[in-house]
């Protein structure tokens, strides 16, 4: 988590609309629900800082929902690294973490992540009907503490004292939630990374973690399975899945990695462009297929243009079709947002590109033409540089019952000030196929 201010962002780079967005209304919500409220935090010799429940990690509603009421999600809870302190509470780092390293502080540490169901009034306000922790096989809330993962990197969590707290198989740190039409979820994870099947009441169902690092998730107290590929633990540190889709006919379930994997190493994962997508079976999760995203060049982010190629990320995607997918590419400040088509996109799954042993790997390719792999198409539909009223941090989309398009923003649980503002979007070019 990085924090940046963007109000001078804001003015300096913010361009006239053109005409064709004139057709585009936007409306902001906000709420004052009290089961948004966690309180505050501080620290001696710090600022203290209002806390409120960042519930919009992912977004999804099912078609026979009300017309305006929508599931979203809340990812680990408060946390930031020891890095972040002098930004959190004007303090060194030192003062909490000491000499740790890699430490990330939990100010909250039994916060469980949850299922929300709200609903967005006409007033412009939103309410916050329903609460659905996530919870083990015996009924125990989960944390959204880090993972003892010994195949993919990890950190080392810490309390607002300095504290050592103990890893957990049990903890989750969701992203992203499709509703299915039996009543239960799919969920998308980033730390594992993982998917998780969560029944209608909040209970994890099971949970699919990267082949051969079953072995990490041994005491957690729910199924794991390693039905993943296996290449997916090579995630850069907190740079899993955090988007997850299903096709309107409910056919298909679809992932991209939120940046490109570290394959071989680090230094690739910040230098490259090539992000994968899979799709999947929602019966069986069986790997259906595999595709090439290009991520944007960081400068083309208007907000907060940088040269770092790592900056661009995927926190969302949402299915229009059956090889048509909405996806939300996001710098700190910058919203993108392309409808992809896999018409003729290469499909690698099960080629040498899937062996951590190919080299160069698909990441470490700088011509994807010569190594004969076509991407996926993108068409930029939405672009928050025009849009200042549109939250920063945007992370879940949703259609409304009249086929507008709902983004929510991860408030970081009001670390940096931020509440969650759900927007809608009407009159814009992205249509989606009837659900079946």
């Amino acid at each position: 988590m990085g924090f940046r201010p963007f109000a001078a962002a804001l003015a300096l780079f913010v361009t006239a609309a053109p005409a064709a967005l004139a057709a585009e209304t936007i409306t902001v919500y906000s709420s004052t629900d009290p089961k948004l409220d966690l309180g505050s935090m501080s620290v001696p010799s710090g600022k203290t800082r209002q806390l409120n429940v960042g519930i919009g990690s992912g977004a999804g509603r099912r078609a026979t929902d009300p017309a305006m009421t929508f599931w979203t999600i809340s990812d680990r809870g408060a946390n930031f690294t020891c890095g972040d302190v002098e930004d959190v509470f004007g303090i060194d780092g030192k003062t909490i973490c000491g000499d740790v390293k890699g430490g990330r502080i939990y100010p909250q540490p039994d916060y469980s992540p949850s299922i929300y169901r709200i609903t967005l009034k006409d007033d412009k306000t939103f309410t916050v009907d329903t609460v659905l922790p996530l919870r083990d096989g015996q009924g125990k809330p989960v944390t959204g503490l880090l993972n003892p993962l010994t195949h993919a990197s990890t950190e080392q969590p810490l309390d607002l004292s300095g504290k050592k707290l103990e890893q957990s198989a049990d903890a989750v740190d969701a992203e992203s939630i499709v509703p299915m039409a039996d009543g239960t979820f799919w969920v998308s994870e980033e730390n594992g990374p993982s998917l998780l099947h969560v029944a209608a009441d909040g209970k994890i169902l099971r949970r699919i973690v990267p082949q051969g690092t079953e072995d990490d998730f041994k005491a957690a107290h729910y199924p794991v399975d390693g039905g993943l590929p296996a290449i997916l633990a090579k995630r850069f540190l907190n740079r899993g899945l955090e988007s997850l889709a299903i096709t309107p006919d409910g056919k298909r379930l679809a992932t991209i990695i939120q940046n490109p994997l570290a394959n071989p190493d680090a230094d690739t994962y910040r230098g490259s462009k090539n992000a994968r997508l899979w799709t999947f079976d929602p019966a069986t999760l069986a790997v259906t297929g595999e595709y090439v995203y290009t991520l944007d060049d960081p400068q083309s982010f208007r907000l907060d243009p940088s040269k770092k190629q790592s900056d661009p990320r995927i926190s969302e995607m949402m299915g229009l079709g059956a090889d048509r997918f909405l996806v939300l590419e996001r710098t700190d400040g910058t919203t993108k947002l392309y409808e992809i088509s896999l018409a003729g996109a290469t499909d690698i799954h099960g080629t040498a590109w899937d062996d951590a042993k190919t080299s160069p790997s698909l990441e470490a390719s700088k011509d994807l033409a010569a190594a004969k792999v076509v991407p996926v198409t993108k068409t930029l539909r939405f672009d928050s540089a025009d849009r200042p009223e549109v939250p920063v941090k945007i992370e879940g989309l949703a259609l409304t019952g009249d086929g507008s398009l709902l983004m929510i923003n991860d408030s970081d649980f009001g670390i940096t000030g931020e509440t969650t503002r759900p927007v809608v979007l009407k009159g814009s070019a992205i249509v989606a196929d009837p659900a079946s």
